[in-house]
């Protein structure tokens, strides 16, 4: 499905920068929040320069409080450790932060979801011979053991919202209620699935994700056509608030200083 670029009083704005922006929105001022790159790190750098100045955002790579100006290409890259309050070491980040349940937030991605909300980030296809393979794990599994809550951002789609995950990278809630107490998991998993479509969360009773709230321009049989198993949907839906002319001007800005940054002097050299 195409992104939807819908006009408001706030301008133009496309699915993904609703989907940041609804991210954004689900992270609390100085809450502590374990950041994945990609569309995480976007929207937990939008909610920081927005509406949550004091937002501690953590890296794998062991920064602590980083501020950095642009997004980040990788968990490895230096303006982390530059605008970091503190920088340890990564046994540090898992060991003290991260496994004792001291983050209240994880932010991840995924390649793949399933109605459980467990993620795959390893392999399409089977592990011994996949059809793609994936980046791998990282930080991931244990972000989604111990993080006292996690919320997952990834676009809407039938090739990542899939009925079963072709391999369980990082564990949501199994196979259903009672699955995560039983292997002694810290954290209380996938709370908050976002997309370019809506919001996904488990059902209280039966772990399934739900769909309890929709985009504006967008319907439910969107939803459903974009989901791989027969999706359940709140009694209760809700629509979200479209993105306000601050936040997508503080977006967009953060998307240029981020292109003009990591653009290759070479290229914008003067021909002459």
């Amino acid at each position: 499905m195409k992104p939807r670029e819908p006009e408001s009083a706030q301008g133009r704005w496309t699915s993904d920068d609703m989907m940041t922006v609804a991210a954004a929105r689900a992270l609390h001022d100085e809450a502590v929040c374990f950041v994945g790159i990609g569309l995480p790190s976007k929207a937990a750098n939008l909610a920081r320069r927005t509406h949550a100045p004091n937002l501690v955002l953590v890296y794998e790579s062991g920064t602590l409080g980083s501020k950095p100006p642009v997004l980040p290409l990788s968990i490895g890259d230096g303006v982390l450790a530059e605008t970091a309050d503190a920088v340890v070491s990564v046994p540090e980040i898992f060991n003290y932060w991260l496994q004792p349940g001291r983050i209240d937030v994880g932010f991840l991605g995924a390649a793949q979801i399933d109605r459980f909300a467990n993620l795959n980030t390893t392999v399409v296809g089977s592990y011994a011979a996949p059809t793609t393979r994936l980046p791998g794990a990282g930080g991931a599994p244990e972000i989604a053991a111990s993080c006292r809550q996690v919320i997952v951002v990834v676009r809407h789609g039938t090739r990542s919202f899939v009925e079963q995950v072709d391999f369980v990278t990082s564990f949501g809630n199994g196979s259903g209620p009672g699955d995560r107490q039983r292997l002694g998991l810290r954290g209380h998993g996938p709370t908050m699935v976002i997309t370019d479509l809506g919001v996904l969360a488990p059902d209280p009773e039966s772990g399934e994700l739900a769909l309890v709230g929709i985009h504006p321009g967008v319907d439910v049989a969107d939803v459903r056509e974009a989901t791989g198993w027969g999706l359940v949907v709140a009694d209760e839906l809700t629509v979200t608030d479209p993105p306000s002319g601050h936040e997508l001007q503080v977006l967009h800005a953060l998307e240029a200083a981020t292109i003009d940054a990591t653009a290759d002097p070479a290229e914008s050299a003067d021909p002459r």
